[in-house]
């Protein structure tokens, strides 16, 4: 079972099925890191070959093995107040003009876009709390393909390393602690609302319509150019006129959308759909 071999030819496959689903592109240069990861589903699976797991994920009907090989390909590396430049540009500056456009009339609705474990969403949470804003005044959504961090998500029970930005006040004020953890508490928890969602489809992201602004951070680096025109249309659509969109810091939508007008405040860059 140790000395399993992932032939060139099954990689490919592997990586073909996995673009074809989600939309992720991995390079040739990642076929050791899928070996690797892949081999430890095999072992605990007793499955004789990656051939035999292709058949696997391929023919299983639950979806489970899809999300398994999607959790295993994918690092879901985050933290609370991630990008902090982008968060303070967020509520000092877009969220004024997003509210202000509202009236108080409808509910601000953020979509937190590939949330992995769920410190994104609650770090904008928190942050509208702490603007006053009552939780009825607000809507956040967050998704993600896997359900294993989604499961994770819901629980949001967290290491010091996901807490290591979390301003002092916030610390003593949402979170309790739990031995070498640290719980978010119902007040913040009950503000987000978790979802499973593929960029790529259409029809899942059909259900997410209206927003004001939406967090797609880190997670286009996974996708080549014809995947990220894709999952950057869904989102345009899933936008309001006047709606912004954030990306990573060490993205751009160059070559990818002229449908979205950037903005810089504060030498952050973000996205209007006009």
């Amino acid at each position: 079972m140790l000395n399993m071999v992932l032939a060139e030819t099954t990689f490919r496959d592997i990586r073909d099925y996995i673009y074809d689903n989600s939309g992720i592109y991995i390079s040739d240069s990642k076929k050791y890191l899928i070996e690797n990861r892949l081999s430890r589903i095999l072992q605990e699976k007793q499955l004789q070959s990656f051939e035999d797991y292709l058949k696997l994920i391929k023919f299983s009907s639950n979806g489970n093995e899809l999300t398994r090989l999607f959790d295993a390909v994918t690092t879901n590396e985050t933290y609370f107040f991630r990008e902090p430049q982008q968060l303070t540009v967020f509520a000092e500056a877009i969220l004024s003009k997003i509210l202000e456009q509202k009236k108080g009339i409808k509910k601000l609705k953020i979509w937190s876009a590939a949330c992995s474990s769920g410190e994104e969403p609650y770090t904008l949470s928190m942050m509208l709390l702490e603007k006053r804003l009552l939780p009825d005044k607000f809507e956040i959504y967050a998704s993600d393909i896997s359900e294993g961090v989604l499961s994770s998500a819901k629980k949001a029970v967290y290491s010091s390393y996901s807490i290591r930005n979390i301003p002092e006040p916030y610390m003593k004020k949402y979170f309790s602690n739990i031995g070498q953890s640290y719980a978010l508490s119902d007040s913040v928890k009950n503000t987000v609302k978790f979802m499973k969602v593929n960029l790529i489809e259409n029809k899942n992201m059909a259900s997410l319509r209206g927003m004001d602004i939406i967090f797609c951070r880190n997670v286009l680096i996974y996708f080549d150019t014809k995947a990220k025109q894709k999952v950057v249309s869904n989102l345009y659509d899933s936008l309001t006129p006047g709606g912004y969109l954030f990306i990573g810091q060490s993205e751009s939508l160059h070559n990818v959308t002229r449908a979205l007008r950037p903005s810089v405040i504060n030498k952050v860059i973000m996205y209007q759909k006009v």
